[in-house]
């Protein structure tokens, strides 16, 4: 996906095929009826491009939606031209990261598997920096801050009043590699400790006894949409990310993550651990 729909757009191009397919009719007979294209339905049901909710408000009639239904899509189409913070900012930002905040914005749930860095949403702004200062190597001081300031902002999703649940499983060796100095390393792991308080938030340290795993490919991130057909995949790739949506990508990282979870500590030994790393340094 190079250009990323919301969650609100792809919830609306699910419902209006599945209304439609439960009424029986074509792409080309349903948008006769209401006065579109073929084409255009397929773009509204494909998850592509802007929608007129007064389409989807008669595409609703045309189907016999019911009332509930009708006034939920026309809804979602209204939300759907709804910008996030992130698009008024005054430095741009990478696409890949503009379609991450499109749909962490709106995740019930995200499951975390980091190989190499804290995830950034548990990040404290110390270690974010250093985590950019390497990785950007080119990049001045005022793009670090910049990159930095986003991340810090991604991490309001934890405060708000609804926030979604986070279930990270961190391995050894993230917790091991010194990151930023001992001191920024030390906060970064009290930090994580001091997260586990939260109902919202889950942790768990994948020990190096654990040995072979399934997931030696390296981090991913799975955004759990409202339902499970919203959901989406994210790798992190070297200059930008990569987004899979296709159900069989989805399984396929989904059973990875059980099987991580399995062969992970439990949260208070995950806890002790991290208290031990940290007293260490």
């Amino acid at each position: 996906m190079a250009v990323g729909p919301t969650t609100r757009r792809r919830q609306l191009g699910a419902d209006l095929r599945r209304l439609r397919e439960r009424k029986g009719l074509t792409l080309e007979d349903a948008g006769a009826r209401v006065g579109i294209s073929k084409a255009t339905l397929s773009r509204y049901e494909t998850k592509e491009g802007t929608v007129k909710w007064p389409a989807v408000d008669a595409l609703c009639r045309e189907y016999q939606a019911t009332e509930e239904e009708r006034q939920s899509l026309v809804e979602l189409a209204k939300g759907a031209k709804i910008q996030g913070w992130w698009r008024s900012l005054a430095d741009p930002i990478p696409e890949s990261m503009n379609l991450m905040l499109t749909l962490e914005d709106e995740v019930v749930r995200e499951d975390h598997y980091a190989s190499m860095y804290v995830p950034g949403l548990l990040q404290t702004r110390s270690y974010a920096e250093a985590v950019h200062r390497a990785s950007e190597m080119r990049c001045s001081d005022q793009e670090i801050a910049h990159m930095v300031d986003i991340r810090m902002k991604r991490q309001e999703l934890l405060t708000r009043e609804d926030p979604p649940h986070i279930w990270a499983v961190i391995d050894e060796a993230v917790i091991r590699r010194l990151v930023g100095g001992r001191e920024t390393m030390r906060k970064q792991l009290q930090h994580l400790i001091s997260l586990t308080d939260s109902p919202h938030i889950t942790i768990q340290i994948l020990p190096f006894a654990s040995g072979a795993h399934a997931a030696a490919v390296g981090s991913f991130v799975i955004l759990g949409g409202p339902a499970p057909e919203l959901d989406v995949v994210y790798v992190d790739i070297i200059g930008g990310g990569l987004f899979m949506e296709k159900p069989e990508e989805l399984e396929r990282y989904k059973l990875a993550f059980e099987y991580l979870r399995a062969q992970a500590l439990d949260i208070p030994s995950s806890v002790a651990l991290l208290d031990a790393a940290g007293k260490e340094l």
